[in-house]
């Protein structure tokens, strides 16, 4: 997808859909959950109104900027996801789990600022599970209403 708006304000939009927990608490809260009940809570607590949290980010534009100076176009990985979704698929297909999170890819170009994503669908395809497709097939939709909304 290309949006008209600035690099900033699509960045911002996908702050502002997804939640941002503080990772040494996550992981210490998933560890001591003592049922899958209390573990959904613990979930639903951290992820924003998209239904996902940010696991990580990686500033790629900032990498380039040391050799091509400060003109660069700007470029972010986010890592995102949802714990209880990437559950739902690795039950049927394990491989997932190397999948998930899902990558999502902020660039600018000089037509727009681009917003990228590989299907999960498209990753568990040649697993041939129909419980794990379904699945994925839920997570894209998720993900590209998301990707929509930021553009």
């Amino acid at each position: 997808m290309i949006s008209p708006k600035s690099f900033a304000d699509v960045v911002a939009g996908l702050e502002a859909a997804v939640g941002h927990p503080d990772m040494n608490t996550l992981w210490r809260d998933i560890s001591t959950a003592k049922t899958f009940a209390d573990l959904e809570k613990v979930i639903r607590k951290v992820v924003g109104p998209s239904g996902f949290m940010e696991f990580t980010r990686f500033n790629h534009g900032m990498i380039l900027n040391k050799e091509y100076g400060e003109k660069t176009p700007k470029c972010m990985r986010f890592l995102i996801g949802n714990p209880l979704i990437m559950k739902q698929m690795v039950e049927h297909v394990p491989e997932a789990g190397s999948y998930a999170p899902v990558t999502i890819l902020i660039d600018e170009r000089p037509d727009g600022v681009h917003l990228s994503y590989d299907t999960m669908e498209s990753f568990l395809a040649s697993y041939g599970n129909p419980q794990a497709l379904r699945v994925a097939k839920d997570l894209d939709s998720k993900v590209e209403s998301l990707l929509t909304s930021l553009c």
